[in-house]
């Protein structure tokens, strides 16, 4: 999966964050304040790649685009108008992370994010943070060499246990 599908998916997840809330049980959404902020501190932690501000780029990058396509004239206006929009979203990154930091206490316990916390604030937690998104693009790779590999590799198999057992096709 591309950076920029990444980020698409990561933006429909920050829309979708505050009716999951609303849907979740009562009991799981009444959660004491250092419990989420236990939460939010990981995702600080770790949020190497800046996925709030990734995010409102590539948004003013294409609502850009699309209002120059259609008035090309507009260039300096835009600009203005996107930097006024930028500023305004800039300063609700916390409600995206507070939001991040709520699913994580909804499935760890404060000792346990306290935990994960202690760790990712070592040397070797703060590396991890700090190359996983690297690993991650890595991984991503190798596993589409992989699937393509695999496609042709059980497709041949398939074909070879068919003719074994009588069957051309």
């Amino acid at each position: 999966m591309g950076l920029r599908q990444r980020f698409v998916r990561l933006a429909a997840v920050a829309v979708a964050l505050p009716m999951l809330a609303l849907a979740a049980p009562a009991t799981a959404q009444e959660l004491a304040p250092e419990h989420v902020a236990l939460g939010r501190k990981y995702v600080e932690l770790t949020d190497r790649a800046g996925i709030y501000e990734v995010a409102l780029i590539e948004t003013a990058i294409e609502s850009q685009r699309t209002i120059l396509r259609q008035n090309p004239d507009l260039r300096e206006p835009v600009d203005d108008a996107i930097s006024t929009t930028l500023q305004h979203y800039a300063a609700r990154k916390g409600e995206l992370l507070d939001q991040f930091g709520r699913l994580y206490a909804l499935r760890f316990t404060i000792e346990e994010l306290q935990a994960i916390v202690d760790f990712y604030e070592t040397p070797v937690g703060a590396k991890l943070a700090e190359v996983n998104s690297t690993i991650s693009s890595d991984i991503a790779a190798v596993m589409q060499v992989f699937q393509n590999n695999l496609r042709t590799e059980f497709f041949a198999r398939v074909r070879s246990e068919l003719r074994t057992a009588g069957h051309e096709f």
